[in-house]
């Protein structure tokens, strides 16, 4: 609108009016005389115009001088979350706004470069970016948070001096200071949910009582610390469980009938639902000799979970299921995931189920994807099917019927896994066992049995099938992805494996082999731990994403999760897709689905790492309470972990971590060497690095905290040092400290 030439006409009001409306981001007096061209005496008309605008309530002052339309938000804008709607949705509304005035709706788009901020909810501002789309319906993207709701804490309420105190389970928290009517009649000793007031007091920030969880010498209250830290939601809305509990198993009509298929369940010992069921036998076909007809069923969620439903807020929401020693957060209202949706042997079950053909190597030859009823025959945990395959009885019908077949076409899968060459790292998952009343009966590693990798290898098989199936057709899919190793932590690990006399040459392809090759050179070695914790720490993290990288570390092409819909959302996504693709219902995807997929695929990839952190937490703490009646006890163990601060080291028999203070290690200054993941002496040259085996002596367990605190009691393992000869010995850090101070 830039004038020149002859001198450009004053602009009316409605023209002024106007230009701040479709400038909102950058008009100001200047930009306004700017643009009309008024230049010299003209500029104190223009001022005396604006002002009668500002004064009759048509223009508003903002802030850098800006001028916009009062009844229009700025392009940046302070705003806060008021409400989450049935699909999720964040609805924001501004911070500072006219109260006489409509409120304009704002919806929150989320940003997907912003997947590893934690999610907001209910309270929190922000800085947002926002866009006028209809009359008073805005979209915002937020630019950063400023604020966040009322804080909340979990700790153990004490009092101290005759005050309430809360002392955090968080270990970087700190102590809220409590009032009496604050308190909510807690006892000392309760665990408890706190809001955090603004007040302070004793030079402590106030607090209160919100919720009592129950006492801390309490095993089931240990649970709910995480449940509760780690914010996972524990209620349904009303709909989904009413919504539940009227769900029916379906008749047949085009269902195939797999009702007499002599299909089993293979789950661990403690497992809460039944989502997958698998069956072989040797496949007739001549042409295929030797091989296998492999059959994998799945509960058909799909059928009681539509699209756009309450539950399936609810679902995708908590985007997984969490489970801890003594519960479980459901995914699913318990009358689905324990009821209809659970393969409960002599039960007909609605299922998803794909048919595959594999030969005497195991590689698949076809496959197709039914919709069927299917009736369990047997419910094995891993241990028993274990068992009754290792007993070598051949005339019991049981084994022969049942466990026998499957177990001889996994020889098949076993050779095409071998063949395909995945990452083969010994990761050891740790077991609290609980007796019926919630006595913590032991904590220990997790024996691995052949039944594991047996059902892992048909279950990945299914899970190939299906990403395949939905890559063919053209449909969306939801793929599990786990790319390469970044360079920085590539780059890392090879200078680490260089001090091992180990290499990964600069520049290869690289492969899973890449890294199973240098685990085979450590295998038996003292180092052999170490070099398989560095390996593993080098790896990217697997996520959800609908663009297909690929499985790494499964070395494979395409992978999606199919096989449990009952606690994974990802997986009840790929069902939707797969009844699409194959047109075998009504109730896939939406038709005109414009879900965005990528931001689905972050939501439920961070809802996953928050739920695996909050049944790490638990189990930590069910440890923390089981060793706390051992306390000066010894134990043999591993470094797991090297800091600036200590060592952290996993106890042999119980698998539970806990840390050595540096303090511990001796009156010397200890330096972090990060690249050798050591702690070196700089007077001694004693090293204590990941992987070494140490002796230990528990000196406290918190079972609130789910921390340990331990000290070395062995030598550090002998190295040669520059400067030092070869088979220098020191006495044990706890001698030394004693001869000091004698």
């Amino acid at each position: 609108m830039a004038r020149s030439g002859r001198k450009a006409p004053f602009p009316t009001r409605d023209e002024i009016l106007r230009y701040v409306q479709d400038n909102p981001d950058r008009a100001s007096k200047r930009e306004i005389a700017r643009a009309f061209g008024i230049k010299g005496d003209a500029r104190k008309e223009l001022k005396a115009l604006l002002r009668s605008l500002f004064d009759e309530g048509a223009l508003e002052r903002r802030r850098g001088r800006r001028i916009g339309d009062p009844n229009k938000l700025p392009n940046v804008t302070p705003l806060e979350v008021s409400d989450i709607d049935v699909d999720g949705e964040l609805w924001c509304r501004p911070i500072q706004w006219d109260p006489e005035k409509e409120t304009p709706r704002i919806l929150l788009i989320p940003d997907r470069r912003r997947a590893g901020v934690p999610a907001l909810g209910v309270g929190d501002r922000v800085l947002a970016r926002v866009q006028e789309k209809e009359d008073n319906l805005y979209e915002a993207r937020v630019m950063r948070v400023i604020g966040r709701g009322a804080d909340r804490m979990v700790g153990v309420f004490e009092l101290v001096g005759g005050q309430g105190r809360i002392h955090p389970a968080d270990r970087a928290g700190r102590d809220l200071w409590v009032a009496g009517p604050d308190s909510g009649g807690v006892q000392p000793g309760d665990l408890v949910h706190a809001e955090v007031l603004p007040a302070r007091r004793l030079g402590l920030q106030q607090g209160r009582v919100i919720e009592r969880i129950g006492s801390k010498n309490d095993a089931r209250a240990l649970s709910l610390i995480s449940i509760h830290m780690h914010d996972l939601p524990t209620r349904f809305r009303s709909e989904s469980i009413e919504s539940a509990e009227r769900a029916t198993v379906p008749g047949l009509g085009k269902r195939t009938d797999l009702r007499d298929v002599p299909l089993v369940t293979i789950d661990p010992e403690d497992a809460r639902d039944f989502d997958d069921a698998i069956w072989a036998e040797p496949d007739p076909d001549p042409e295929n000799n030797g091989g296998w007809h492999l059959l994998i069923a799945i509960a058909d969620v799909a059928h009681y979970v539509r699209s756009g439903t309450a539950i399936d807020a609810d679902a995708a929401k908590r985007g997984n299921s969490a489970y801890f020693p003594d519960r479980v957060v459901p995914m699913l209202p318990d009358a689905l995931s324990s009821g209809v949706c659970s393969l409960r042997p002599d039960e007909v079950r609605a299922c998803m189920a794909v048919e595959v053909w594999v030969d005497r190597d195991g590689n698949k030859r076809r496959h197709r994807f039914v919709r069927g009823l299917m009736r369990s025959a047997r419910r094995f945990t891993y241990a028993e099917a274990q068992e009754l395959y290792d007993s070598g009885e051949t005339d019991d019908p049981t084994r022969k019927r049942l466990i026998a077949p499957l177990y001889k076409a996994h020889e098949a899968l076993k050779r095409a896994r071998d063949a395909r060459e995945p990452l083969a790292l010994n990761l050891r998952e740790r077991v609290v066992r609980l007796a019926p009343g919630g006595d913590i009966v032991s904590v220990e590693p997790r024996i691995a049995l052949r039944s594991h990798q047996l059902v892992e290898d048909f279950m990945i098989l299914a899970n190939v099938c299906a990403a395949e199936t939905l890559e063919e057709k053209k449909v969306p899919c939801m793929y599990r992805v786990h790319d390469e190793p970044d360079r920085e932590k590539l780059a890392a690990l090879r200078d680490f494996l260089k001090t091992m006399d180990l290499t990964i040459a600069p520049g290869q392809v690289l492969k899973p082999k890449t890294f199973n090759a240098i685990l085979s050179k450590a295998a038996g070695s003292p180092a052999e731990h170490l070099i398989h914790q560095v390996v593993l720490r080098a790896q990217a993290q697997a996520v959800y994403s609908p663009d297909n990288l690929g499985h790494f570390g499964l070395a494979l092409a395409r992978y999606a999760h199919f096989t449990s819909p009952i606690r994974r959302y990802a997986d009840l996504l790929v069902h939707r897709g797969l009844i699409t693709a194959c047109n075998i219902g009504n109730d896939g995807l939406a038709k005109n689905d414009d879900t965005d997929w990528r931001e689905v695929g972050e939501k439920i990839s961070l809802a996953e790492r928050r739920a695996m952190v909050a049944e790490r937490d638990a189990v930590d703490r069910f440890t923390a309470l089981y060793l706390s009646k051992q306390i000066g006890a010894r134990f043999s163990g591993r470094i797991s972990g090297v800091s600036r601060f200590g060592l952290f080291v996993t106890l042999d028999e119980s698998g539970a971590d806990g840390l050595a203070p540096i303090r511990a290690l001796g009156d010397e200054f200890f330096q972090h060497d990060e690249a050798k993941h050591a702690l070196v002496g700089e007077r001694s040259g004693e090293t204590w690095r990941l992987g070494d085996v140490v002796s230990v002596k528990l000196l406290d367990a918190d079972p609130v905290g789910g921390r340990l605190r331990l000290e070395i009691v062995s030598e550090a393992p002998t190295r040669s040092q520059p400067g030092k000869r070869r088979g220098h010995r020191r006495q044990p850090a706890a001698k030394r400290r004693s001869e000091r101070r004698r």
